[in-house]
């Protein structure tokens, strides 16, 4: 995923295709199982991302997340219908964006991608938030035995917790690029971000020039999720040691602030580029985390990305 402000594109890699962003549109360009590119477009809600709210620095942040969240999901979701063709269509023929319009079983409801946005939150929290403070709980009676203050035992807690947590992302991320079709995913992923980089470039979009930019690109979503590890640990620790009950509630109701939080980080490193503090710190471990997350693509797949910038820029005229 590339993150998207109001300037610039933006994109995610779905199965077998490449969702981008403009500052009105979205587009989804999906290669189906015939070899043919299917577009789709449709426009962005104007009440999140015209609105005041999406000026408000933190409130911005949690509104345009989540209708990210929901809005990946639902090209993911079409994405799968597409590739997942096994009966030739009866207008096979018909210009992309067309055939796409003409069959309701490829749409996908808001309510649909809704729902499963929420299971994969539950899913990510409890493996990334809970599952770890469940972990530390475990040697607390030994920290606390070891360290003679308990603000420091409290502190040491947090830190470990925040390991653990980084840990298991990474090992998440290394074992799901083992999969064939998850492999696939992250080559589309190195596709998107190649183009939107040659575009910025104002180079050809043709696979040849295309493929001379790099897979890795500093906007990418990978690098928000590690900020959003690392941010995490220094807002825990601000909750101290109450009860374990009131902890486990505490690393639910705080994934918000902490997502607005990392956003707002990201964005205030990507408008200092040139400060090498903060080029150390957000930009380079994304860069470091994307040989995990993406893979160099192949010319088709170039061909898919380029399918969608280029339906979203004529969406947006």
């Amino acid at each position: 995923m590339t993150l998207s402000d109001n300037t610039i594109y933006g994109g995610q890699a779905v199965i077998e295709g490449v969702m981008m962003r403009g500052k009105k549109y979205v587009a989804c360009a999906v290669r189906d199982p015939r070899g043919n590119i299917v577009t789709i477009t449709e426009p962005l809600s104007a009440a999140i991302y015209a609105s005041r709210w999406a000026k408000i620095p933190f409130l911005r942040a949690v509104t345009i997340l989540w209708d990210t969240l929901v809005l990946g999901t639902k090209m993911l979701l079409y994405s799968a219908n597409i590739a997942g063709e096994e009966e030739p269509q009866k207008n096979a023929n018909a210009a992309p964006e067309n055939r796409a319009a003409n069959n309701p079983s490829q749409a996908i409801s808001t309510p649909l991608a809704l729902g499963t946005v929420l299971i994969a939150l539950a899913f990510g929290i409890g493996l990334f938030f809970v599952l770890p403070l469940a972990l530390v709980s475990l040697v607390e009676s030994y920290l606390t035995a070891l360290f003679a203050s308990e603000n420091v035992a409290s502190f040491v807690s947090n830190l470990l917790e925040g390991v653990i947590r980084l840990a298991l992302f990474l090992i998440y991320i290394y074992l799901i690029g083992l999969l064939p079709d998850i492999r696939r995913v992250f080559a589309y992923h190195g596709a998107e971000h190649k183009t939107i980089a040659a575009d910025e470039a104002g180079a050809a979009l043709v696979p040849e020039t295309i493929q001379q930019y790099s897979k890795a690109h500093p906007r990418c979503g990978t690098g928000f999720l590690l900020v959003v590890v690392v941010v995490s640990i220094f807002v825990f620790a601000l909750v101290g040691h109450p009860p374990m009950e009131w902890r486990i509630l505490s690393r639910i109701v705080l994934v918000p602030v902490v997502a607005a939080l990392s956003y707002e980080l990201i964005k205030f490193a990507a408008a200092h580029k040139t400060n090498p503090l903060l080029n150390y710190l957000v930009v380079q471990p994304s860069l470091a985390l994307q040989a995990l997350t993406t893979r160099e693509p192949d010319a088709q797949m170039i061909e898919v990305a380029v399918a969608a910038l280029q339906t979203v820029k004529q969406a947006e005229g």
